[in-house]
């Protein structure tokens, strides 16, 4: 289970000075501190540019760009539910509409019972589809029941850190 820290810049300024020296060092320092923190903080936008000798647009820029890196703290869990054509052929959308309807989630809206329910395309394990991913582990074979028991787990432990 990842655990998250409050915003420390000097811990951020630690985790970007281990990672300037790395070919393509932006993606590898944004990752670490959303790692580490959840998020990227707003104020690491300045420091990542200065460590990288790269303007402020263009690391603000990259986090934009990329939808997985987020910008604010998250507020409770996340799964990411694969919907890739091989999940949709397992019932992926079964699922989509199973958690509509039993639990009143809009996947790629907002929070549920501490839960977000994001769009995934392609976890890599189409042979045990469909999939979902919640904390670097993906969860395989998918059915209403399973995904009721991820959807309670993400929200006990969503709960938790509340």
């Amino acid at each position: 289970m990842t655990v998250h820290v409050a915003w420390d810049e000097s811990l951020a300024r630690e985790l970007i000075d281990e990672r300037t020296g790395l070919e393509g060092a932006m993606l590898p320092i944004l990752h670490a501190l959303q790692e580490r923190f959840g998020y990227v903080d707003s104020r690491a936008v300045a420091i990542v540019a200065q460590a990288l000798n790269v303007s402020r647009a263009e690391v603000f820029g990259t986090i934009s760009f990329y939808h997985d890196f987020k910008r604010q703290p998250p507020m409770g869990g996340t799964i990411k539910l694969c919907r890739a054509e091989a999940c949709q052929a397992r019932g992926a959308e079964d699922l989509v509409e199973h958690l509509e309807h039993e639990h009143g989630v809009e996947i790629d809206g907002g929070y549920q019972n501490g839960v977000k329910v994001e769009t995934a395309y392609c976890l890599g394990n189409c042979a045990l589809g469909p999939n979902a991913l919640h904390d670097g582990e993906i969860y395989g074979k998918l059915d209403p029941q399973s995904l009721d028991e991820l959807f309670a787990l993400v929200a006990r432990k969503a709960g938790a850190r509340q």
